[in-house]
């Protein structure tokens, strides 16, 4: 497979501007050469998130995320690595170059180059014919109808196709492009008597674009109710899923990540119009059933998703299918409750983005969807039809965390179908949860254990510290680590001092995070020979302190006693250096200076 060369990466790092990327996602606030602020990859109220854009590095010390631009992305949006260079370079305009190792691998990329080059050219004739020909006057009528003004329709590509057979197949064949690469976009077809003619005619065309805003396909609505089907979408290609795709997703994904939730409405003029009205955070499922993939890239986007689908029944369903796949996601899925036959476009025309304001500001929790949906659709007056809504409602409870609405929810129940509450008690069952520790795997990013935190500290020094940082790496030996990602960073660190962060694009994550934090922690600290040293002793008394215990384990008491004079002698060390110096830090004095009566480390 062809990768991105090194020399085209670095360009792309270097063009790149990793505070205005990360402002998209979290407020950043100067402080002095830093940049800070709430961490984008875990709940906080403090912040503790830091971006250094000289060394073009983040760092959160509190859930230990960290890396460059394109670890940002690949994070954050889950993106591959090429792929986090290749959205980069599209937004910098830096031109890749690739590194060829598999001829065949390179020859479809650039057959997938040339299929979106012949998309982009064909929305933006489109585009051009919507607003110059005469014949598209009725699509613009219907567009205005709509209530939707040229800026929003310019800004999403929004088009009309020719009622002629073959406009688009001839002038693309005059340009240059063949019949098989017009067949594999999806703009032509084939007919019964085997020639070729253009698919989408006489049709409005909304351009389907993926997350860097290339053409994939187009979704293509008809004006006459009378020429079904009503909408007609690009055929399943090598670049188009239909599955995968989320209508405005390019232009939705910045405020969506900024504002941590997306509205997911299902039709194209649903998210034109929300768009229009402010609320660039919409995105559209383009039918109401969500796929794995769709939800997926919803989950990318942030953490809320407020579904704004039609009230009618399949509407209701595909909201719990959306449920049941974003529960294995930990998104939080709310519902907006739309009056019947009216869509989100129909609310902005008729009441102003204050109507659709206060049905989002209404959004309902899944559960009191849930609980909601059950019982506007049982038959309450006969015991039948409640027997079969506690039915229902048993696996929803079940399901339900303790809470203060779990409750008010089953006491809403309890009063709509007339019921005491001991007869709720099925409902009020818990499924058996596996004890702790086995319930539920270690969160990602969890903060490193306390006792690697001056480890990682006095590394950073040596980082900050130049040539004599240095010498004290050269001095450290693995038992003076606690953990194997320390000892292989401070080894990467040593090796590659003079860039510590410059090749670590080729590296296994823990090493890259580990690296980043000790470089964003070194920034703008001052550090003397005496720090250091301070710092190398409590390293060398904790290490022997490790090795007391071992001795002590193996019944060498001759060993053990050699090791406590030796932790005694260092431990005089450190009070001669610490004597009298106000001015150094606290924390090297608490992490290396304080005894315990039971010979532990320090935490």
């Amino acid at each position: 497979m062809s990768r991105v060369a090194p020399e085209s990466v670095e360009r792309v790092r270097a063009a790149a501007d990793i505070v205005e990327i990360i402002s998209g996602h979290t407020e950043l606030r100067r402080r002095g050469a830093r940049w800070t602020g709430l961490c984008p990859f875990h709940e906080e109220r403090t912040p503790s998130f830091s971006v250094d854009p000289t060394a073009n590095l983040y760092y959160c010390f509190g859930c230990q995320a960290g890396g460059d631009v394109f670890s940002f992305l690949q994070e954050k949006e889950g993106l591959d690595f090429r792929q986090a260079v290749e959205q980069l370079a599209d937004r910098s305009g830096v031109a890749l170059n690739y590194e060829s190792r598999d001829p065949a691998e390179d020859a479809r990329r650039r057959d997938r180059e040339r299929l979106h080059e012949l998309l982009a050219k064909t929305a933006s004739f489109y585009a051009r014919y919507l607003w110059e020909s005469a014949e598209a006057k009725r699509a613009r009528a219907y567009l205005q109808e709509r209530g939707l003004g040229r800026e929003v329709l310019s800004e999403f590509g929004v088009g009309y196709a020719p009622s002629a057979w073959d406009r688009v197949l001839v002038s693309a064949l005059g340009a240059g492009y063949s019949e098989d690469e017009l067949r594999a976009a999806g703009l032509i077809q084939q007919g019964r008597r085997g020639g070729f003619y253009d698919r989408f005619r006489g049709r409005v065309m909304f351009p389907l674009r993926d997350a860097r805003g290339r053409v994939l396909g187009f979704g293509a609505r008809a004006l006459q109710e009378s020429r079904p089907p009503k909408y007609v979408n690009s055929p399943e290609s090598s670049i188009y899923h239909k599955g995968r795709s989320l209508f405005g997703l390019d232009l939705a994904r910045p405020h969506a990540t900024k504002a941590g939730q997306v509205i997911v409405v299902e039709g194209y003029t649903d998210v034109l119009a929300l768009h229009q009205a402010g609320m660039k955070n919409s995105v559209a499922s383009m039918g109401t059933a969500l796929t794995e993939e769709q939800i997926a890239e919803l989950a990318r986007l942030a953490s809320v998703v407020l579904l704004a689908f039609d009230a009618d029944r399949s509407g209701q369903e595909a909201m719990l299918r959306a449920h049941r796949a974003a529960g294995k996601r930990r998104l939080d899925l709310k519902v907006l409750r739309l009056p019947d036959d009216k869509d989100p476009c129909d609310l902005l025309n008729e009441g102003g983005p204050e109507a659709f304001v206060q049905h989002l500001e209404g959004a309902l929790s899944f559960l009191e969807f849930q609980v909601h949906t059950v019982i506007d659709r049982a038959d309450l007056t006969s015991s039948t039809g409640k027997d079969r809504a506690l039915a229902e409602l048993g696996p929803v409870f079940a399901a339900a965390e303790p809470s203060a609405e779990r409750d008010e929810q089953l006491r809403y129940v309890a009063d709509r179908l007339d019921l005491s509450e001991h007869l709720l008690a099925p409902l009020m069952a818990r499924p058996r949860r596996f004890e702790r520790g086995d319930s539920s795997p270690a969160r990602v990013g969890d903060a490193a254990r306390q006792g690697e935190r001056w480890e990682r500290i006095f590394l950073a020094m040596c980082v900050s510290a130049g040539g004599l940082g240095r010498e004290y790496l050269a001095r450290l030996e693995d038992d003076h680590l606690s953990s194997d990602v320390l000892r292989r960073a401070r080894a990467w660190i040593l090796e590659h001092f003079d860039s510590p962060t410059a090749s670590l694009a080729g590296t296994d994550e823990e090493l890259a995070q580990a690296v980043s934090e000790i470089v964003v922690r070194s920034s703008g600290q001052r550090v003397e020979r005496h720090a250091l040293e301070v710092g190398f002793l409590g390293l060398e008394r904790r290490r022997l302190e490790r090795a007391i215990k071992t001795a002590g384990s193996a019944g060498d008491f001759e060993r053990q006693h050699k090791l406590a004079v030796q932790r005694s002698e260092t431990t005089e060390a450190i009070a001669r250096l610490m004597g009298g110096d106000d001015a150094y830090p606290a924390s090297p004095r608490r992490a290396s200076g304080t005894e315990r009566s039971d010979g532990g480390d320090e935490t």
